[in-house]
């Protein structure tokens, strides 16, 4: 029985949108900009901390920044929460995050490592949507963005996710392995929704037949 479903994606692809349409399909909560604001809540600290560390990793430069600021704290200095809110913290509040969410059920989850902290949860459906770079530029171009920061943003941000995924999961991106579909976007979202939405029914259908 299936009880959540994460979406993972390639930037550009049209996944935030398309996780949204298959919720209101399926009557599910959407987990997106929700799951950060969950994660901000547990780790009290302002959301848009949580979106600046989602799916990445520290720089080196910010780890070395972190150390001089803890020994500051020793000092009695004292730090805002969101000084000491860094990758590896983050992590540990998006497994607890997405296991909460997960319990609850009838859960879309989006991103944020869901599908690595939910691999051997019976329950849960993995998805990995992808698309050819010219249609990820086409939705970039129409969502308002202008050519150049399209092109900037479809050259780093699924490369931070791969090494976000390396440095925590031990494991490349996509985890192939780990998905029980992968699905080229640039078919249409209504499509998409219908092929996740009809893939999910089957299982559910299979799932009451063996018992």
């Amino acid at each position: 029985m299936v009880r959540v479903v994460t979406i993972e994606r390639e930037y550009g692809c049209g996944g935030g949108v398309i996780a949204g349409k298959l919720a209101a399909h399926m009557g599910w909560k959407l987990w997106d900009q929700s799951f950060s604001q969950e994660i901000a809540t547990m780790a009290q600290v302002d959301c848009a901390a949580v979106e600046s560390r989602s799916e990445r990793v520290d720089t080196p430069l910010y780890r070395l920044a972190k150390l001089f600021l803890r020994a500051g704290s020793d000092r009695g200095v004292p730090l805002a929460d969101s000084e000491m809110f860094d990758a590896d913290c983050m992590v540990t509040m998006m497994e607890t995050a997405a296991l909460k969410i997960a319990a609850e059920g009838n859960s879309i989850l989006v991103g944020r490592g869901a599908p690595y902290f939910l691999r051997k949860h019976n329950d849960a459906f993995h998805v990995f949507l992808y698309a050819p770079r010219s249609e990820k530029l086409r939705r970039l171009l129409a969502s308002g963005k202008d050519i150049r920061e399209a092109e900037h943003l479809l050259d780093t941000v699924d490369r931070e996710r791969m090494a976000f995924v390396k440095h925590y999961f031990h494991a490349d991106w996509p985890t192939r392995t780990l998905y029980h579909l992968m699905i080229n976007t640039w078919m249409g979202d209504e499509q998409v929704v219908f092929a996740i939405a009809n893939a999910i029914q089957g299982l559910q259908n299979q799932s009451k037949l063996e018992r």
